[in-house]
């Protein structure tokens, strides 16, 4: 029996953080503008879950907790429950605009008789569910790209790690996202960095 942890002074080595899975600008570009989605609703309905994820960043708990009444398009904003119960809102896509409108026209007459507060619904017109939500963009993503990882995170990643791309603050991507340090952000500039150790070893002529 010993008083005293013997190792309780050691100090674990850093282990890396894995880069986010991340689209390349052109692959989100194709699922959003040239994917052949199904017709009616329902195409138009998982074409919009796509835009959210990528035109806004959110969870997917986010995106099934959205309620109709969170979308403001006189303002041009959405306000969502993030994590802690926490409200935020975040800027609305000109192309989202057009997008929900129709979308909440071809839902209430799928739906006549539904009244369901969530934005995004079920084939049979009910709230929807995290692993519903997967289903549908592993699908859409399995048509674009070859990353490994296929998740509504995947979209996520991607559009913060476009913004930052285009010049957008750690900052402002930060509260985008709802993280509550800006150390959870920080990994999309790694991801920026090795993009750019990459450009570097193939344009420099001694690298």
């Amino acid at each position: 029996m010993v008083n005293k942890d013997p190792i309780a002074r050691v100090v674990a080595p850093k282990t890396s953080k894995r880069l986010p899975s991340v689209l390349k600008t052109s692959e989100a570009n194709l699922m959003i503008d040239k994917i052949k989605y199904p017709d009616g609703f329902l195409g138009l309905r998982d074409l919009l879950i796509i835009e959210l994820f990528y035109f806004t960043g959110i969870r997917v708990s986010e995106m099934v907790n959205l309620k109709t009444s969170g979308v403001d398009f006189e303002n041009q904003t959405i306000k969502v429950l993030g994590k802690g119960s926490k409200e935020r809102i975040i800027p609305m896509h000109p192309e989202l605009v057009p997008a929900i409108k129709e979308y909440k026209r071809q839902k209430q007459q799928a739906f006549p008789s539904n009244n369901c507060q969530y934005l995004i619904v079920t084939n049979k017109g009910e709230k929807a569910y995290s692993q519903f939500v997967y289903r549908i963009v592993k699908k859409y993503l399995s048509l674009v790209t070859v990353l490994e990882k296929k998740s509504p995170h995947v979209l996520r990643h991607s559009f913060a790690t476009h913004l930052l791309d285009k010049g957008a603050s750690i900052d402002a991507i930060k509260e985008l996202l709802g993280h509550a340090s800006l150390s959870a952000t920080q990994v999309y500039t790694h991801a920026s960095i090795q993009k750019l150790k990459s450009a570097y070893q193939q344009a420099h002529p001694r690298a």
